[in-house]
């Protein structure tokens, strides 16, 4: 065996040479130079003129448009005058109906014709107008209410008419039979955050669990990693063992059944397949294919499985040297909130960048003698046309006239791309500097008392004073594909009703297409930073050194990607389901704590902090597991260099653990044989 990994290290390929020896390597190279400069320099252009952007936005942009409601005079409704009147009331809401058609036809945007109030809180039940306000001694404002008026109608010197007429008019002063409708954003979200108030504390609570089971499960695997991993594999075999047995029991108790499945033919009830012995007997052969596949797998790739268990048991010890790295994905996620929050509110401020433009339209200005009263004429929503009951001043859009105005789409493309650009440099950022911290680590001889003083300060130091402009250029790459899949998402979904069948198959294989290239440009891009944080050359010759490395041992690296996937993805279940789990029995009430105050009846929403408790422990245990991941592919980078580089002389002694030299059969020899150990 020992011969063989020998030969397949050492033996030229296609995919270039094996790494030679370097005495002077020891590490991470400390003596380096800044890399690809020039997209260094573009990177920082366009945070600048990102930066910029925001600016002209947060100068020119009002969100107020969209995060408050308006009336039907433009005022808003939640501040200013209407601060204590944050709900909308619409008088006729059947209006936003029937008249889309004559909107469409009229004006360039639409809204709701019908007169809109600022009210503290909407009505609740159907109400008519008195028959006795009609009389001609009545005054309006005994029987009206002037909350539900716009605030330009005067009720002192309003005189009713007919209710016929005013039934056709559309008027401000609605009398009976109008339906009674409004709209509160608010009212959700002001009970969401009284959720939150009740009961932040038992969803903080819930979120340390969290963080303390993954710390848990990742200090676990340093002891009993061989064990969780046989468990698993061994699972896995007893599931499609099981699943051999049933189908065998279902094909054994249709085998004598008439029924065969020609008889049957095509039918969308899928559960008629499942009364024929053929149904039970493809799945028996597929089954048995598989089962048997698995199982020469794992004889045939035992050493491998070994390999793979000893770089996770190396992985844990490492992170329990360098406990600083736990907490490392907490100054990513900060600075993806950052991203995320930046775009969001410039996208905001610059939707509402232009000045609301109105314009007057009459729904019936044939009955009321409007006059020439059309869709193109501009208004002041403060302006009551009393001379025209159904003359209506309607928001139609923002100003568009203006140079920043102009450009706004462009604005915005531009945000889109440079948030993911900078999202994308934010994780490439925290990989590098994990990736040299872990290097450090198996590059020290004796462990741990050659490992550096605080290596992953060391490590994000040299990432940010030398290699941006790499991490920047492997980020581009990325943002690029993923700004073509947002494309091709766009465009299948404005184009989905008239596609055919054969234009439906390409957008479909164009689209898998570049979601298998994301996912192997990450692949590339996150080897790349390996090498970047060890050596300290540019991207490209980093993304080509890591590849051929990889390709020189590409049976080991399906195997251990596999077994690492596997195991992390039921580590992380693990803490997601169960704090989900004791989530959901808390809140909901099925469980009280002794001496707890907190009561279901508390909650307006009680799933709502379980949905809480369950992303963010998602997002805790993938922070953790996802340095315990950088780790594995760091380590084992750096195992595949140490077996070209080293043949365990005492010139040339071996940086693995024993317990990988164990497995390999390998060992230093000579008077430094104590070196490599744990």
């Amino acid at each position: 065996m020992g011969k063989n990994l020998k030969e397949e290290n050492s033996e030229s390929s296609e995919y270039g040479e094996p790494a030679q020896y370097d005495p002077t390597f020891n590490g991470p190279v400390r003596k380096r130079g800044c890399t690809d400069i020039i997209c260094c320099v573009l990177f920082i252009v366009v945070i600048l003129g990102y930066m910029a952007v925001g600016i002209l936005a947060w100068l020119y942009g009002d969100p107020r448009h969209v995060l408050y409601p308006r009336n039907s005079t433009g005022m808003f409704c939640g501040i200013g005058p209407n601060k204590a009147q944050p709900s909308v009331f619409y008088f006729d809401i059947l209006k936003c109906v029937t008249s889309i058609n004559i909107m469409a036809a009229t004006l360039n945007g639409l809204q709701c014709p019908t007169t809109q109030v600022c009210v503290e809180k909407c009505p609740d039940v159907f109400w008519a107008l008195n028959p006795i306000a009609y009389l001609p001694n009545a005054k309006p404002q005994d029987y009206f209410n002037q909350s539900l008026c716009v605030p330009s109608f005067d009720l002192a010197r309003t005189t009713l008419v007919s209710p016929i007429h005013l039934l056709g008019a559309n008027s401000a002063n609605y009398t009976s039979g109008d339906i009674v409708n409004s709209f509160n954003a608010k009212e959700i979200g002001v009970r969401i955050f009284e959720d939150f108030a009740s009961s932040w504390q038992w969803i903080i609570a819930a979120l340390v669990i969290a963080m303390v089971v993954s710390f848990l499960f990742l200090l676990l695997l340093r002891f009993i990693a061989p064990v969780m991993v046989w468990v698993l594999i061994f699972g896995v075999l007893a599931v499609g063992a099981y699943g051999i047995y049933h189908c065998w029991w279902e094909y054994d108790n249709y085998r004598k059944s008439a029924v065969s499945i020609t008889d049957i033919g095509f039918t969308t009830d899928f559960k008629v397949y499942l009364q024929v012995k053929e149904t039970w007997l493809a799945f028996l052969i597929i089954l048995s294919v598989v089962e048997g596949i698995l199982l020469l797998t794992l004889i045939f790739l035992r050493t491998r499985i070994l390999i793979a268990i000893a770089l996770i048991q190396e992985s844990s010890k490492a992170v329990s040297h360098m406990m600083s790295t736990l907490f490392y994905p907490l100054i990513t996620f900060v600075l993806l909130v950052v991203c995320v929050a930046y775009w969001g509110i410039t996208a905001l401020y610059l939707a509402t960048s232009g000045i609301p433009v109105y314009k007057v339209v009459a729904l019936n200005s044939t009955q009321d003698n409007c006059g020439q009263i059309g869709g193109n004429e501009t208004c002041d929503p403060q302006v009551n046309y009393s001379w025209c009951r159904s003359a209506r001043c309607i928001f139609i859009k923002y100003n568009n006239e203006g140079l920043l105005q102009r450009n706004l789409f462009n604005l915005q493309i531009y945000n889109v791309v440079a948030f993911l650009w900078c999202v994308n440099f934010v994780i490439a950022m925290g990989q590098c500097s994990l990736a040299g911290a872990f290097a450090s680590y198996y590059w020290s001889l004796n462990k741990p008392s050659d490992i550096p003083t605080f290596p992953l300060s060391q490590a994000f130091i040299r990432t940010i004073r030398y290699h941006v402009g790499s991490l920047a250029f492997g980020a581009l790459i990325l943002t690029l594909i993923q700004i073509i899949r947002i494309i091709l998402e766009y465009l299948d979904h404005k184009t989905r009703a008239a596609q055919n069948p054969c234009s439906r198959f390409l957008m479909c294989c164009l689209k898998c297409c570049f979601w298998c290239l994301e996912k192997f440009i990450k692949f590339l891009n996150r080897n790349a930073y390996i090498m970047i944080a060890v050596y300290g050359k540019n991207f490209c010759v980093s993304a080509k050194n890591a590849f051929m490395l990889l390709m020189r041992n590409i049976v080991r690296v399906v195997v251990l990607d596999k077994v690492t996937d596997l195991l992390l993805f039921f580590g992380k279940m693990l803490v997601v389901g169960g704090v989900g789990v004791l989530a959901f029995f808390f809140f909901s009430g099925r469980i009280r704590l002794p001496g707890s105050n907190f009561r279901t009846e508390m909650l307006n929403y009680y799933w709502m902090p379980i949905i809480v408790v369950v992303v963010g422990a998602y997002l805790i245990a993938h922070g953790f597991f996802s340095v315990y991941s950088m780790c594995v592919d760091t380590l084992f980078l750096c195992f595949l260099e140490d077996l070209e580089r080293h043949d365990g002389t005492m010139q040339k002694p071996y940086y693995m653990s024993k317990n990988l030299m164990k497995i390999l059969n390998k060992k230093n020899r000579g008077p430094k044989n104590g070196k490599g150990k744990d």
